[in-house]
């Protein structure tokens, strides 16, 4: 093998590596692998329909919130993975923690963000829902809903 050769398979590598480590550290970020971003939403519904008693109203107006929220995060969820399209070719680029990377990384922080808050407005508009009688069942189901299980 020349040096020319072995010089362009060790970038080429490196690249490869560096996309794979920038797409796992957005997906670890975006709310890892194994468990999705919209894999919350899901088990605080199912949590929420086991442990506290809805009426139809609630119910209703509980599905008219989840379908404006499912437009909205699935919009944020397709500008997480566009952002991480961007981080993966700006590391393909730059080969280092350089200007593009960064401002590629502080753009999906930026929409992680935006998707975190997101995400709260729906449950505290979810909370806003609840009879005084339960709110504090629905308290304990979001806990339970955001905490890792052991």
């Amino acid at each position: 093998m020349t040096a020319a050769f072995r010089r362009n398979a060790l970038i080429i590598l490196c690249t490869f590596l560096a996309a794979i480590a920038g797409v796992l550290v957005a997906g670890a970020l975006a709310g890892g692998w194994l468990r999705s971003p919209s894999s919350h939403g899901t088990e605080l519904h199912a949590l929420l329909h086991r442990d506290v008693t809805l009426d139809a109203q609630q119910e209703v107006a509980l599905d008219g919130l989840e379908a404006r929220f499912a437009t909205q995060r699935t919009a944020l969820e397709a500008q997480l993975r566009a952002d991480n399209v961007r981080l993966a070719a700006a590391i393909a680029r730059e080969h280092d923690y350089g200007p593009a990377v960064a401002a590629a990384v502080d753009r999906s922080h930026r929409t992680m963000g935006t998707l975190q808050k997101a995400t709260l407005a729906h449950v505290f508009a979810m909370r806003r829902l609840m009879r005084p009688s339960q709110t504090a069942a629905f308290d304990r189901v979001v806990v339970r809903a955001l905490t890792p299980a052991p």
